[in-house]
């Protein structure tokens, strides 16, 4: 089992930034993949970005890209989203999850809140 603890939402104006953090804990050595994911209210979960852990290569949904960064430090099992330019749009419940390969998403955390105003 993984447990993931995310952090760093909040509300911010449009053209702002936020940096959102994910803390793994548990059997992280089969972290395969930690990604970013976000629902918007009344739509679905929405695949925003992933980074491999070994290896560090990303992908990022092309609503986000050049706006979004995302990272992560294999000493301290985090992943962090770096969010600048921020859109009313962007607004959603960001959830981090981990995958044991590259089929999926196993582990999810609660999510966190981010809402962009106008």
């Amino acid at each position: 089992q993984v447990q993931l603890v995310e952090s760093g939402g909040g509300l911010v104006q449009a053209g702002g930034s936020l940096r959102l953090s994910c803390a793994a804990s548990g059997r992280t050595s089969r972290m395969y993949a930690m990604g970013w994911f976000r629902q918007a209210p009344g739509k679905e979960r929405e695949f925003v970005a992933r980074i491999t852990w070994i290896g560090g290569r990303t992908s990022y949904v092309d609503s986000v890209k050049d706006r979004f960064i995302i990272s992560r430090d294999n000493a301290k099992n985090t992943a962090d989203l770096q969010m600048n330019s921020l859109k009313p749009d962007d607004t959603a419940v960001y959830y981090c999850a981990v995958g044991s390969s590259s089929n999926g998403f196993e582990y999810w955390g609660q999510g966190t809140q981010v809402t962009v105003s106008s």
